[in-house]
């Protein structure tokens, strides 16, 4: 039996599965986090807004991670997703803060929630500069020739 060399970095694909996974994991927190024995009925509507924003930010991920680069109309949906999932991220931050603001989560319940929603910011906004430089690419390779 031969011994195996370095560990090779995983595909592009399967960084683009971390993200999805990681808004899957923030949307399953989000949920075990705003539970009514934590948030009390006053403050349903920030409830019902924190998981929407959640669920929307893993949905817009997944969108924009089934959009084919190649397609011009794919590139600029995906690129609409992204971008809009890095906006609910920050509006889910503001949520956090809220909470916390209002005595309903402590400072580490709102610091590991809120490293939970930059876990899915961060590598999105990699992806998205990614996808600038794969998307020229792409087009200079496939431009008209004269």
């Amino acid at each position: 039996m031969s011994q195996q060399g370095p560990a090779k970095q995983p595909p592009e694909e399967e960084k683009e599965f971390k993200i999805i996974s990681n808004a899957k994991e923030l949307a399953k927190h989000t949920r075990r986090m705003t539970s009514a024995r934590r948030f009390p009925k006053r403050f349903a509507d920030l409830v019902r807004r924190m998981n929407d924003t959640a669920l929307e930010i893993f949905e817009r991920v997944q969108e924009a991670n089934e959009l084919d680069l190649a397609d011009p109309a794919g590139a600029r949906e995906r690129r609409y997703n992204q971008r809009k999932s890095m906006t609910k991220c920050k509006t889910m931050l503001f949520f956090i803060e809220q909470a916390r603001e209002s005595d309903l989560i402590s400072k580490e319940q709102c610091e590991e929630w809120a490293r939970k929603v930059l876990d899915v910011k961060r590598p999105v906004a990699t992806w998205t500069k990614q996808d600038r430089g794969r998307a020229a690419d792409y087009q200079r390779r496939n431009a008209p020739r004269r």
